[in-house]
């Protein structure tokens, strides 16, 4: 007696395929695009689908979480200082006190919650997806993305030549980690001038980062650790509290952007 319903691979096919095309569709123009899928980049992202955004996180890799899958030096576990923890809270995360004011969670568990939370409020994904370059408006102003499969960069360079596509948005947020890429691209452009990321001390960069999330320019959010590279910030060592509180500030900037429009 057979345990599963019948169906067949063409079925199997037809349905990725017909679920992905309405994704790309419904994503081709979008809201809030997100690069970059770590902690600050999910906690963006969970907080604008609440409020109705349509919002879509580009990740480079199979798998979202960056650095809050390991902790430091692939140690799993997470810290998180006060008064960040009240976020754990909010999407059920547990946790003990290490010491006053410095909390810890196993990192594949609190990581998993984080994407499991913003998926929930409706955030679309499209990971394996690379950013490659912006899209411009009027003034400069970033109005988008291009993007290409990651595995293209893994092909030899004579045929390599795989061409992009773009997404529109009406407000793009660099939640890239060090790499700030979308930074790092306007940079190129000769837009903007980073003076990157100075070296670790964790209680001044986590405020830093923090208070100078924001627009970097126009169409343009800064959040987490691209913060610091953008604004010369030290930067942060394995802790994660900053980053929770960067991807809300950076939702908090971007729902007044898009009410400006």
């Amino acid at each position: 007696m057979p345990i599963f319903e019948k169906s067949s691979e063409k079925a199997v096919t037809r349905a990725i395929l017909s679920e992905f095309s309405k994704d790309m569709e419904r994503f081709a123009d979008t809201e809030v695009l997100i690069v970059g899928g770590g902690p600050s980049g999910l906690l963006a992202a969970r907080d604008l689908a609440l409020k109705g955004v349509n919002v879509l996180i580009l990740e480079k890799n199979n798998y979202l979480g960056g650095g809050f899958w390991v902790g430091g030096f692939f140690m799993n576990t997470i810290t998180i200082r006060a008064p960040a923890h009240k976020v754990l809270d909010e999407i059920g995360i547990k946790y003990r006190e290490f010491e006053k004011g410095l909390y810890v969670t196993p990192g594949p568990y609190a990581c998993g919650k984080l994407i499991a939370a913003a998926c929930e409020a409706g955030a679309g994904v499209l990971n394996m997806t690379m950013f490659d370059d912006v899209v411009l408006r009027e003034n400069n102003r970033v109005a988008g993305a291009v993007i290409n499969w990651s595995p293209v960069t893994f092909l030899p360079k004579a045929i390599n030549c795989v061409d992009p596509i773009a997404i529109e948005s009406k407000v793009v947020i660099d939640a890239t980690g060090h790499d700030a890429s979308v930074v790092r691209k306007l940079e190129d452009r000769g837009l903007i001038k980073t003076p990157g990321f100075g070296a670790m001390w964790i209680e001044k960069s986590e405020d830093a980062v923090v208070e100078q999330t924001g627009i970097a320019h126009p169409g343009l959010v800064v959040i987490g650790m691209a913060v610091s590279t953008t604004f010369g910030l030290p930067r942060m060592g394995p802790t994660f509290g900053s980053m929770l509180l960067s991807g809300r500030k950076g939702a908090e900037v971007a729902l007044e952007m898009l009410k400006s429009e």
